[in-house]
């Protein structure tokens, strides 16, 4: 017992910010950057597809992020191998943002929202967010938008060619090469995740992104086309035409920055228990990053960030020691951000195995909600059924009405307490276990 504490005793004794302690892993945080920037590249471009966002924003989103977050770990770090990005689960929520108020209205709605962030940090609220909205709910809520994602991809793996004239049978020949040549990259890709994920988990991408380009030389595949855009810098000013939008447009923005707190304080508990040097995480600092990232890009039309789990894994699988791997990452984004022709070489029936993937490990999250109970997984379910068939700010509000009426129900059940002598021993407890956490 006395050797661990010893260690933790050195290991924060350590300036892990400092340039000395940078230098010393340079080379392992370039080799991850860099793997790491190969697996999030494809699954950015499915995240912005997915979420009605041009292609190069989605890109450029990535790399401010990833320079932001490098600058500020060097003075409030947050974590230490977190990679930021844009999250699969904030995907169709922007979608509907898109459809809702435009696409041109959009960099306001990320500032509204990177704004009521930076209220959330100042006060450090987030630790209240985990108490009104369970994460087994945020579990729910993202297992009914994977469920979304893998739905909006799969018809990718049997897509016929640019220029094709679609018949009236479905199974031609050109149909049946392409779900071959699907269910050949799918097969391979599963097969070297399910062998290499907890050793080189970007070897699945790579191998996936080869075999789709070699594909492409001898078969006729729809393939990837983005379209060069010029990036204009200007101030996020709405346009609504109406009071309603307005309204809706505040409300909206402040469901997207809880559940991306939520997301990043969840993220921070699984990256903390995979740092190589088993350093404490600070969400609230996350928190600073991430709002600064994303008022940031609300001047150039990006969208909303985190350091998402499978991209911080990756980084970690591949030896990132410090957020010098971030920069490397940023930096390599960066270059296809204005060098979209090279990305124009990724088929979609490999995209769509990447995002299907990624749909169906949200929804496999659903089994994470085993370990807080029956009513916990009945709950999550609903939320995702909901969140899935009428609307993903309509099912998580419903969930979260239900969940709150049938926990006052309980509670009273219990005390057999007049209502207001219930909440104020409630709000009293809830004071006193704040008091303990400061």
């Amino acid at each position: 017992m006395a050797k661990k504490n010893i260690n933790i005793e050195q290991i924060q004794s350590v300036d892990h910010g400092s340039a000395a302690f940078v230098a010393k892993y340079a080379i392992r945080d370039i080799q991850a950057g860099t793997i790491t920037a190969t697996m999030a590249i494809p699954l950015s471009i499915g995240i912005a597809m997915m979420s009605d966002y041009p292609i190069q924003v989605g890109l450029a989103t990535v790399a401010f992020a990833s320079f932001i977050g490098f600058i500020f770990a060097w003075f409030r770090p947050g974590n230490y191998i977190g990679a930021p990005g844009i999250a699969a689960g904030l995907a169709p929520i922007l979608a509907m943002g898109v459809a809702s108020f435009g696409i041109e209205n959009m960099a306001f709605i990320i500032f509204l929202t990177s704004s009521f962030q930076a209220i959330i940090w100042k006060y450090d609220w987030q630790r209240h967010l985990l108490k009104a909205v369970p994460s087994y709910l945020v579990e729910g809520l993202l297992a009914g938008i994977g469920l979304k994602i893998a739905l909006k991809f799969l018809p990718f793996m049997w897509m016929l060619p640019a220029g094709m004239t679609v018949s009236e049978e479905f199974w031609t020949d050109a149909r049946i090469q392409v779900v071959a040549l699907s269910a050949i990259a799918a097969v391979l890709f599963l097969g070297l995740f399910k062998k290499f994920k907890s050793t080189k988990p970007a070897l699945p991408y790579f191998a996936l992104i080869a075999f789709g380009i070699a594909a492409s030389l001898f078969f006729d595949v729809r393939m990837l086309k983005v379209e060069d855009m010029d990036f204009n810098i200007g101030l996020p000013i709405p346009d609504f035409d109406s009071v309603y939008l307005w309204v809706y447009a505040i409300f909206f923005a402040l469901m997207l920055a809880v559940v991306d707190v939520i997301e990043q304080v969840m993220s921070n508990a699984a990256i903390e228990k995979i740092d190589p040097l088993k350093r404490p995480c600070h969400s609230n600092n996350s928190l600073l990053s991430i709002w600064v990232s994303n008022m940031g890009a609300s001047f150039f039309g990006g969208m909303t960030n985190l350091d998402g789990l499978a991209k911080s894994s990756t980084n970690h699988l591949a030896g990132a020691y410090t957020k010098f791997s971030v920069l490397i990452i940023g930096l390599l984004i960066t270059f296809f951000v204005f060098n979209v022709q090279y990305l124009d070489h990724l088929p979609y029936f490999a995209l769509a195995i990447i995002m299907a993937f990624v749909g169906s490990k949200m929804i496999l999250g659903l089994l994470h909600v085993a370990t807080f109970g029956p009513y916990a997984v009945l709950l999550a379910t609903v939320c995702a059924l909901l969140v899935f068939k009428v609307g993903i700010f309509e099912g998580l509000i419903i969930t979260l009405i239900a969940h709150a009426v049938i926990s006052y129900l309980i509670f009273s059940k219990i005390d057999s307490m007049p209502a207001g002598t219930i909440m104020r021993k409630y709000f009293k407890k809830f004071k006193e276990e704040d008091e303990k956490i400061n």
